[in-house]
């Protein structure tokens, strides 16, 4: 058997056991409601003041939620967002790791996105290629290879924006976490880096939504490749250009998503980090800083601007394990008075990796006693009621919500 061959098996094999596995593990089946439907956790749901000034919906005479079910406050379950794809399982930010967190029930997949030196988007979780990319064994590009500042921090090797997409084509995806996801490296070096455009064209054959990440955009920007253009454009070239469609922009730059809310009625997401303040913010001189942004001011002002607000679980999820000392909103009232607001609450990232667990369960990133606590952690952002959650183990996030919405 040639090696190509075998590897297409290997991958195959893989998906088929990997949705075997999550399937024995839920209560319950993946709702078959179309994609409006899983969309619906906007525009349904949210209060009439939230969208003021906002045009009038293209596709206001569809019906939000045709299917309705109620999980708490919520007339449709929260969503599981694929966080890079399945990353807990395939190299992330590649058409595989999608492809398996569909096949595992994820209501969107996640890609966050940079620029080619052609203003090509692409699914990378930064513009520096050798974490992810075989790009070190390519020694037509070893003259690349070079220093940059982005977002105030110095970073050496090989970036996107120097390159065509067409040169990317020869580049194959690989682990970013090879000694945590030891079994991910088995799919090292077959995989492509996807553009906006495959992403779209993938979530929409399986009728599962985008979930897209602005990466760097001041930076972006400041080179003369902004990011908001090409994204719109891909988007509305297939037909997503709604509060209704099953898209989301998501950034952690205000700036950015307040110049994107003038131009679309996607439903837009601010990122709030743990500590610190958004990068634009704080190099313009700005003192606003991601605490002040989950106050109840901060949250009324986030409003005026974006749709949802995307929490770091340090801010809502347990105390142990990483739960942040003093916090300034407790996370029962972040999440109420964000969804007072009309901001859809997302909890963002329920993570398998051993390092992002307790201390005492590093070194058992792939064992039973990390699963468990992940599934701590899932029911309690869970019954907070957010409104969705970002994962790298759609399955089990998937899984988990299925139960408590059966009463598990």
């Amino acid at each position: 058997m040639s090696k190509a061959r075998a590897g297409v098996l290997a991958v195959l094999i893989g998906m088929a056991a990997i949705g075997a596995l999550h399937h024995a593990d839920s209560t319950g089946t993946r709702s078959a409601s179309p994609a409006d439907e899983r969309s619906g956790d906007s525009a349904a749901r949210r209060p009439a003041s939230s969208a003021a000034g906002r045009s009038v919906s293209s596709a206001a005479g569809r019906p939000a939620n045709p299917e309705a079910r109620h999980f708490g406050r919520h007339e449709i379950a929260p969503i599981v967002i694929a966080h890079r794809g399945a990353s807990a399982f395939r190299p992330e930010h590649t058409l595989l790791a999608y492809t398996v967190a569909i096949s595992m029930g994820a209501d969107y997949i996640e890609p966050d996105l940079v620029s080619t030196k052609d203003h090509v988007l692409v699914a990378r979780h930064e513009n520096e290629l050798s974490a992810t990319t075989d790009i070190a064994r390519h020694p037509e590009f070893a003259d690349r290879m070079t220093s940059k500042v982005i977002n105030g921090i110095r970073h050496t090797g090989w970036f996107t924006e120097d390159f065509t997409l067409e040169e990317l084509r020869t580049l194959r995806a690989r682990e970013r976490f090879a000694r945590e996801r030891r079994d991910n490296t088995a799919y090292d070096g077959i995989e492509r880096i996807p553009t906006l455009d495959e992403v779209v064209q993938l979530a929409q054959k399986h009728g599962v939504g985008v979930y897209a990440e602005t990466k760097f955009p001041t930076y972006f920007a400041s080179i003369g490749l902004p990011l908001e253009g090409p994204l719109l454009e891909t988007f509305a070239r297939y037909g997503w250009d709604d509060e209704r469609d099953p898209a989301f922009i998501q950034s952690f730059e205000p700036g950015n998503l307040r110049r994107l809310r003038p131009l679309t009625r996607l439903r837009l997401v601010q990122f709030v980090g743990a500590t610190g303040a958004p990068y634009d913010l704080a190099s313009a001189g700005d003192p606003l800083t991601y605490d002040d942004m989950v106050t109840p001011e901060g949250l009324r002002e986030v409003a005026t601007y974006a749709d949802a607000v995307g929490v770091v679980t340090k801010r809502i999820g347990p105390g142990d394990p990483g739960g942040l000392d003093g916090r300034p909103v407790s996370p029962v009232a972040l999440v109420r008075n964000a969804q007072e607001e009309g901001l859809l609450v997302h909890a963002t990232t329920v993570r398998k990796l051993a390092a992002r667990l307790r201390a005492d369960l590093r070194g058992d990133a792939s064992g039973g006693r990390a699963t468990e606590e992940v599934k701590k952690w899932l029911k309690r952002l869970y019954r907070l009621n957010v409104d969705g959650v970002i994962a790298d183990d759609p399955g089990l996030a998937c899984a988990i919500r299925d139960r408590l919405r059966g009463g598990g």
